[in-house]
């Protein structure tokens, strides 16, 4: 069992992996017992995820600045 995370001090990377697996329902299980006792299956998932959700937020940003 790793250290106890505090949710609430999180840099905006780690909160994006922590919602990621709360909405895949994992967040419980990483709480308790780290994030070691994912799978790989799991772990890609959550990092797939997270690659997509930051090329699409690039690329709203993109197309904001070339909204100005």
């Amino acid at each position: 069992m790793g250290k106890k995370v505090n949710l609430t001090n999180l840099t905006p990377d780690e909160k994006l992996k922590y919602e990621i697996a709360q909405e895949l329902g994992l967040l419980d299980r990483v709480v308790e017992e780290g994030w070691r006792s994912l799978s790989a299956k799991e772990t890609g998932r959550i990092g797939g995820l997270i690659t997509k959700r930051k090329r699409m937020k690039k690329q709203e940003e993109m197309e904001h600045k070339n909204e100005l």
